[in-house]
Order: structure tokens, then C-alpha cells, then sequence
């Protein structure tokens, strides 16, 4: 059976602390790999190696870092089936989808070439008598970055690339659930120019974590994942003096007007609801059709497309739409919550709590499922399912539907399909959600815009990608200078000001 270690020192090595986790193929069941799992003697060990390699990186002048990520995309242009292939095997998501995975990675590193001219600077000449004032980015030192398992190219690529362009060295704590790729993107980095120990990948478990929080090398953390997870790595990290940043959960609500193009938004709907089986932060799980008869008219239109989806291993390429959940705990749990949705009196319209799929009987496969009159205090509704379910909750008017995400703990996304250039602007001008989409069912940022949250789905005051990427990553210095010609004769003892 295939050992999975680390990549610490620009090379894998395998794991030393004799604790291994299962890696399964979603569509099987079987296991088909091990994964060594990191302890605090590991941890340290990249943190050195990285703290050695890091202040020669820095010295290295942006426009030479930046060339590293023009190779780097090359790279993953040129192995792009290879590392779909293998995610989809570790996930179970298609490989269409895989491909997207590693595209949405590959645009922050395009992104990411632009270091040059992201991290200039600011200068004021004449700002007082023969002073100028300038201000200077500078790298962090050694900074980590922990993903999860539902999007094992994307977000790791959202972390490292803008990092180390900054001039930082990396410490990468995967998830352990589907740990090849991102081995696989650390040894691409080193093939396109990056030198030895500037990224180092991990993987381990909440020792792991714990390691990281609490080593006094390691100046700033980001992590994306559940919200109790994001809320104990903030608070943990903060109280260490780190700077840290951390996206948790969602529930994203799909407002649908009376005017709205009912076919669209249907369309709109099976896309963000189902796709990757609704393992993605961003999927809509929540319809909010507004008045009786678009609602009517939605469930209607949902419950055919609904039906219709096709289900298989990622091994049926394009013939599917989604594939199994990632592990069987998340199979039991998407199957408990819908139970607890029918308990709670909602109206299972679309049951896939039966699914099974001839030679694939012990794959991790739940059916899609469409729940109708769902109300806002089931835990269905109240809660993250992370798989593929959609729920429909009706609203009588506008302001009851826009209501429900105002009121929802998380803020991660949101979206409204309307006709009404007026109600659109009112709802994206109201709304307490960290993305909104207009007629866009999966409102996810460009590279040069920036990613997160708002409320529960997110902790720190800069978000992921985009500018905010590398103001995270750096530090500002100011200088203020002024050569002899411009300094007076004796001691000054009252405040500086710029007369």
C-alpha cells in the first residue's frame, strides 16, 4: 500500500512518529493509501528549515519571485490532467470538476505575478524641511497555511502563492483526507525555480495544528474549514501573538424574485447546490423562492433536474455530475441530517437516502435530495450539511426573504435572481454577506478581487487572494529621512512636526 509522507528540504520524506491515517477512494471505500501523521518534532523540523531558507528568499528581488510563479504556471498548465486525476481519485469529485479546482488555484497564481508592482511601496518628498517619508512591504519571516480536504489544489495555492511572492517561506498542513495533491504542487514549485525549504508540506492532525499554533517561529496562520475549528485556530493563534486569518462555515441562501427567469434560477440552483455533492463553502443550500406561486412553480421546475442528476465515480468522466462524499463519517452525517430534516416535519420531495450504485455499493454515495417547507428553526436549515441537499424555504415577500441570510449566523455568500435592477441594488446594498451575486448563483471573486466572509464564516480583518493577500503576508515600514544639509544645529526637545 502506497506510504504518503511530507515535503520538507524540497524533497518527500517519510513520516518518523509512527501514526498513519487511512486515505480511501470515495467510490470503493477502500483504502488506498496511508498518510504519515505529523508530531511536534516534525513540525519543528520544517519550521527550521524553512526559517533557514527564508531570509535569502526575501533578499530575493520581487521580479525574480515572480518569475518562479510564471514557471509554476506553466507547470500546472502542463500536468493539469495528471493533477485531477489524482484529486478526484482522493476526493471522489469528476474530473471537470477537478480541473476547475486547480484552474480557480492556478488564477491567484497568475495573480501573484504582478509581486512587483503589489508590494511597492509609498514616497513623499519635501513631506518637512529636506525630510521624505517612504514606506517599504516587507515579508513576515515564516508563515503557514491550514486547508481542508474539499478543495486540496484551490486553497492551498490561495496560501502559499501570495506568501511566499511576498517573500515569505511556507509551512503547508493539508488535509490529511486527500494529501497527494498538494505534495504533488510542492515539488512543481521546486521544478519551476523555488528554492529548497521556501514551501514545506506537512501533513498531520490536530497535533499537527496545535504544533503550529504554538510554535514562536511561525509569525501568521491562515486556515479555511468549519467554524468551531476557525474559531479555535483564531483565538489559539491570536493569544500567541500571531497574526492570523480563518474562514469557517456557510449557508448560502439563493433569493429567487417573482420576475426572476424561473428556468435560469432552477439551472442556477442544480449547479450550486449539487455540484461536487455539495462539499463546496460556496454551494447554495438554501432556496428562498418569494410568493406561493414561484414557489410552486421552482419546486416544480427543481424536481425533474433533481431526479435527473447522474451520480458515479469520478472514474465516468463527463457522464457525471457528482460523485461520492469524501469519507464514509460524511456519508453518515449528510444522512443524519436528513433524517433529522424529515423528523422536523420538512417536506422530503426528492429522497436519495437510498442511492446505490451496481459496483460501487461501498462507496460513500448519498443520492441529491430536495426538501420542501423547510423553516428557519430546523436544524437543516440552521445548520452547514455539506452535502447534496438543497432545501427550499418559502417567504411570503421581499423583506421576509431577504430576512433569512440577514439572520443567519453565517455570511460567507449570497445571491438574488430578479429581473429588478431596483430590488437588485437594494439587496446588494443591505445585505450583511461577505460575497453577493446578482444573477450569479456562486458569487466567487476573480484573483484580483478578494475572498471572504462575513459574521461566522470568517475571523481576521483581510481576506483571502487579491490585494488582501498581500497585505496579509506583509508588514509596513515607514521611513523618515533627512540628510545634513537639512538638520539644525543643537538638541530639538519638543515634538516633530512638518512645518
Amino acid at each position: 500500500m502506497e506510504q504518503i509522507g511530507h515535503f520538507i528540504g524540497g524533497k518527500r520524506v517519510a513520516g518518523t512518529s509512527g501514526r498513519t491515517a487511512d486515505v480511501f477512494n470515495p467510490a470503493t471505500g477502500e483504502v488506498q493509501a496511508q498518510v504519515a501523521l505529523a508530531g511536534a518534532a516534525e513540525m519543528r523540523a520544517a519550521v527550521e528549515d524553512a526559517k533557514a531558507a527564508q531570509p535569502a528568499w526575501a533578499a530575493t528581488n520581487p521580479q525574480r519571485r515572480a518569475r518562479v510563479m510564471m514557471k509554476f504556471v506553466e507547470l500546472l498548465n502542463r500536468d493539469m490532467d495528471k493533477l485531477a486525476e489524482t484529486l478526484s481519485r482522493e476526493h471522489g469529485k469528476t474530473v471537470p470538476d477537478a480541473k476547475g479546482d486547480v484552474q480557480r488555484g492556478l488564477e491567484v497564481v497568475e495573480f501573484c505575478i504582478g509581486a512587483p508592482h503589489l508590494l511597492k511601496g509609498e514616497f513623499s518628498e519635501g513631506a518637512g524641511p529636506g525630510i521624505d517619508i517612504y514606506s517599504v512591504r516587507q515579508p513576515l519571516g515564516v508563515v503557514a497555511g491550514i486547508t481542508p480536504f474539499n478543495f486540496p489544489a484551490m486553497i492551498p495555492m490561495w496560501k502559499f502563492a501570495p506568501a511566499i511572492a511576498c517573500g515569505n517561506a511556507f509551512i503547508l498542513k493539508p488535509s490529511e483526507r486527500d494529501p497527494s495533491v498538494p505534495l504533488m504542487l510542492a515539488e512543481l514549485m521546486i521544478e519551476a525555480g523555488l528554492p529548497a525549504g521556501i514551501l514545506n508540506v506537512v501533513n498531520g492532525d490536530k497535533g499537527a495544528v496545535d504544533a503550529i499554533l504554538d510554535d514562536p517561529d511561525v509569525q501568521a496562520i491562515g486556515f479555511v474549514g468549519s467554524t468551531p475549528i476557525a474559531h479555535y485556530i483564531y483565538s489559539r493563534g491570536c493569544a500567541n501573538g500571531k497574526r492570523v486569518q480563518c474562514f469557517g462555515g456557510a449557508k448560502n441562501h439563493m433569493i429567487i424574485m417573482p420576475d426572476a427567469d424561473l428556468d435560469k434560477a432552477a439551472d442556477a440552483l442544480i449547479g450550486a447546490g449539487y455540484g461536487a455533492a455539495g462539499e463546496r463553502c460556496m454551494a447554495v443550500s438554501v432556496a428562498i423562492p418569494v410568493g406561493k406561486e414561484t414557489a410552486d412553480r421552482l419546486v416544480a421546475k427543481l424536481i425533474p433536474k433533481v431526479e435527473a442528476l447522474k451520480i458515479g465515480p469520478y472514474t465516468a468522466g463527463d457522464d457525471v455530475d457528482f460523485g461520492p462524499l469524501v469519507t464514509g463519517e460524511a456519508q453518515k452525517r449528510v444522512l443524519g441530517m436528513i433524517d433529522s430534516g424529515v423528523e422536523a416535519g420538512a417536506d422530503l420531495v426528492v429522497d436519495g437516502r437510498g442511492f446505490k450504485l451496481q459496483g460501487y455499493e461501498n462507496g460513500f454515495f448519498v443520492g441529491a435530495c430536495l426538501f420542501d417547507n423547510v423553516t428557519r428553526d430546523m436544524d437543516i436549515y440552521k445548520t452547514e450539511i455539506f452535502g447534496p441537499v438543497l432545501s427550499v424555504v418559502r417567504a411570503k415577500d421581499y423583506e421576509e426573504a431577504l430576512s433569512l441570510p440577514m439572520e443567519h449566523e453565517y455570511g460567507n455568500g449570497v445571491s438574488i435572481y430578479t429581473r429588478d435592477g431596483d430590488a437588485a441594488r437594494d439587496f446588494a446594498s443591505r445585505i450583511n454577506i461577505g460575497m453577493v451575486g446578482v444573477n450569479v448563483p456562486i458569487p466567487v471573486p476573480l484573483a484580483y478581487y478578494t475572498f471572504g466572509g462575513w459574521k461566522a464564516s470568517g475571523f481576521g480583518d483581510l481576506n483571502q487572494h487579491g490585494p488582501d493577500a498581500f497585505r496579509f503576508y506583509t508588514r509596513t515600514k515607514t521611513i523618515t529621512s533627512r540628510w545634513p544639509s537639512g538638520i539644525k544645529d543643537g538638541a530639538e526637545f519638543i515634538m516633530p512636526v512638518m512645518r
